[in-house]
C-alpha cells in the first residue's frame, strides 16, 4: 500500500510539473508574438494547469477535483467559444459547470472528503467509494453514445451550414464536426459516470482524450490555429496519460 501511494504521488507530481513547465514555456514563447492576444493566452494557460490538476485529483478519488474542475470549466468555455468549437463550448458552459456542484454533492454522499484514520494512525482524507456498471447499464451507455453522437453531428452541421451561408466561415468541415459531436457526447457520459462514482468513467475519458487530441491536432494544422492551440493539444495528451492511471486506481477502488 505504501508503494502504491508513493507511485501515485510521484506520477501525479511529474504530470503536474510537466504540464506547468510546458504551459509556462508556451506562454513565454507566444507572448513575444505581437499578434498574440495576452488575455486569451493567460486563460488557456490557466485552463491547462487547472485542468490537469483536476484530472489528477479525480484519478486519486479526491473531492478537491471539483474546485479545480470549476476553474477549468470556466476557462475552457471561453477558449472553446473563441475557437469556434461551439458544441464543446455549450457542453462546458451549460453542462459541465452545474455538474461540478452535482458531482461534489454525490461524492460527499459516498464519503469523499471525510477524515479517516490512515495506516500510520494519522488522519487523512477519505477517497470516494467507487461503483461498477452492470451489463445492462453498459448497453445504455453505448446506446446513448451512438444516438447522441448522431443527433449532435446533425445539429452541429446545421449550425456550421448556417454560418457558411452568413459568410462567417469558409466551409463545412465534416471531420471536425464529427469529432466535436463525439467529444460532446462522450464528455456528457463521462461526467455522469464520474459524478456517480463509476469506475468505468475512465474508459470514456480515454476515448474523450483520444478524440480531443485528434480535434486539436486538426485545429493545429488548419488556418484557424491560434497561439494557444498547442497548449490545449498538450493538455489533452497529459489528460490521456492520467486517464490510464485513473482507470488503474479506480478499478482498485471499486473492489
Amino acid at each position: 500500500m505504501k508503494n502504491e501511494k508513493k507511485f501515485n504521488f510521484w506520477f501525479s507530481a511529474i504530470l503536474l510539473a510537466g504540464m506547468v513547465a510546458i504551459a509556462i514555456y508556451s506562454f513565454v514563447h507566444e507572448v513575444q508574438d505581437p499578434q498574440t492576444r495576452l488575455l486569451m493566452q493567460v486563460i488557456a494557460t490557466l485552463a491547462a494547469i487547472t485542468g490537469v490538476t483536476n484530472t489528477v485529483l479525480s484519478a486519486n478519488g479526491s473531492i478537491w477535483t471539483f474546485l479545480f474542475g470549476l476553474i477549468d470549466v470556466v476557462c475552457c468555455s471561453i477558449v472553446y467559444l473563441d475557437s469556434g468549437i461551439m458544441g464543446t463550448f455549450a457542453l462546458h458552459a451549460f453542462y459541465f459547470l452545474p455538474m461540478q456542484f452535482i458531482g461534489f454533492w454525490q461524492w460527499r454522499k459516498r464519503g469523499a472528503g471525510d477524515r479517516i484514520e490512515g495506516e500510520d494512525g494519522r488522519s487523512e482524507e477519505a477517497k470516494v467509494k467507487a461503483s461498477r456498471l452492470t451489463g445492462m447499464q453498459w448497453s445504455y451507455v453505448l446506446g446513448a453514445f451512438v444516438v447522441g453522437t448522431t443527433v449532435a453531428f446533425f445539429i452541429l452541421r446545421a449550425v456550421d451550414a448556417a454560418q457558411l451561408r452568413a459568410g462567417a466561415i469558409d466551409g463545412v468541415d465534416n471531420a471536425k464536426i464529427l469529432l466535436d459531436a463525439s467529444v460532446v457526447v462522450l464528455n456528457i457520459l463521462g461526467q455522469v459516470l464520474m459524478s456517480f462514482a463509476f469506475a468505468e468513467q475512465w474508459y470514456v475519458w480515454i476515448l474523450v482524450n483520444i478524440f480531443s487530441i485528434l480535434l486539436w491536432t486538426n485545429r493545429l494544422v488548419s488556418p484557424e490555429a491560434t497561439s494557444y492551440t498547442m497548449v490545449m493539444l498538450v493538455k489533452y495528451i497529459f489528460y490521456f496519460v492520467n486517464s490510464l492511471n485513473g482507470l488503474r486506481i479506480w478499478l482498485k477502488l471499486s473492489r
